[in-house]
């Protein structure tokens, strides 16, 4: 799985705002703040918070008070949610999602692998809530599965 800029810069715009909801800032916060907090470039930002704006994820409010804010309970929003919202289907095999890929007899399995990856992924990014982001605490089945040594350790083709 390859987690794009996108879904990185949403994910890490969303715990800035995120962490005024949990410390009951009811505040806007605008694109320049989280551009700078996060180290986002402006213009690739602003293309996101829309898209999360279109996904009902956040609201905007104009001038010169203006900003972003959630556009709903961030215990209510998933990892996954914000993924879909900026990139689609967490799973894709070129553009198409797995259960709607057509292979022949002998690499139908393929398609098997695709679905046990996507219910792993899911288990993972659908019980992650942004609040979970915000207070640095993962539920306890994400926070296991992050301290397996195992997990740390990149593989390389051939290993």
């Amino acid at each position: 799985m390859r987690v794009s800029a996108k879904s990185d810069y949403a994910l890490r715009a969303l715990i800035e705002i995120t962490q005024r909801w949990v410390a009951n800032d009811p505040t806007v916060v605008s694109a320049e703040e989280l551009s700078r907090a996060q180290a986002i470039p402006h213009g690739f930002l602003q293309g996101i918070l829309a898209d999360l704006r279109r996904a009902g994820i956040l609201s905007s409010q104009r001038g010169q008070s203006g900003g972003w804010k959630l556009a709903v309970d961030p215990n209510e929003i998933s990892v996954a949610d914000v993924m879909r919202a900026v990139d689609g289907p967490i799973v894709s095999i070129s553009g198409v999602r797995p259960e709607s890929v057509a292979y022949n007899d002998r690499a139908v399995v393929l398609q098997r692998v695709w679905i046990a990856a996507r219910a792993s992924l899911r288990d993972v990014l659908e019980h992650t809530m942004l609040t979970d982001l915000a207070k640095g605490k993962l539920p306890s089945g994400v926070e296991k599965r992050s301290r397996d040594e195992d997990a740390w350790q990149a593989r390389v083709p051939g290993s």
